[in-house]
């Protein structure tokens, strides 16, 4: 464990919870959820409202996700909640197979609880990855949270790290693959790293079975209607 902090630590990254209590708390995790904006990207818009992600970032996701099938038995949920209105994040929750996408959420803890409820899971089984002021109702009350790095914002930072709203800060700013960072530090407190990238090399009847779950999730897409959480037909 020793040699895993050292790593990321070196890289630039702060363990603002002892990195054992981040791996217990692991543990207990059902659920990884992820903000959009800023998170998977630089937080910059084109014309459309879009932002892009990275297939680099990506990759972390899948791994992830195997890396908690192979520890647990069954496949995490996953969810991205965003305060907008996003074409590319829609895409990636439906290539990615996701189990939700919520946009236009701008008081995210109603999309945590609907999670919550749908799942019949608690907050602090999700594991939470985050950026900004909006994601701060959910990073109270869920389980792990990963805050992507900002420069810009050192206030913010202090803040969060002052008020346990955080456990690791990555060294990586968004859009810079801060999601690979965090993932695959995961990963790494799951234990199972290599054989994670080693079945995804040899492409092993374990990690098909794995994508073959995978395959059966569909995402479904949720936004605010008169007040309340709704699901809603994108297709």
């Amino acid at each position: 464990m020793q040699e895993i902090e050292n790593l990321y630590s070196d890289l630039g990254g702060k363990f603002i919870s002892p990195i054992n209590d981040i791996k217990s708390k692991l543990s207990h995790i059902k659920a990884f959820v992820f903000d959009w904006d800023g998170v998977f990207n630089n937080g910059q818009k084109g014309n459309g409202g879009s932002s892009d992600f990275s297939e680099v970032d990506s990759m972390g996701t899948n791994l992830l996700r195997y890396s908690h099938f192979l520890k647990h038995g069954k496949l995490p949920l996953t969810a991205i909640i965003s305060g907008e209105k996003n074409e590319t994040a829609f895409y990636f929750c439906q290539r990615e197979c996701f189990n939700y996408s919520f946009f236009k959420v701008a008081a995210k803890l109603n999309a945590l609880n609907s999670i919550c409820e749908n799942e019949n899971i608690q907050p602090n089984e999700i594991a939470y990855f985050f950026d900004d002021v909006l994601d701060l109702s959910i990073a109270e009350v869920c389980g792990v949270r990963i805050l992507v790095n900002q420069k810009a914002n050192p206030l913010f930072i202090n803040y969060c790290v002052k008020n346990n709203l955080v456990d690791y800060l990555t060294a990586s700013q968004g859009g810079q693959f801060a999601v690979r960072e965090a993932t695959e530090l995961l990963i790494a407190l799951n234990g199972n790293y290599d054989e994670v990238i080693t079945n995804r090399k040899n492409s092993t009847d374990d990690y098909l079975s794995y994508i073959e779950k995978r395959k059966v999730v569909k995402t479904k897409f949720f936004t605010v209607i008169d007040n309340k959480i709704e699901q809603v037909n994108l297709t």
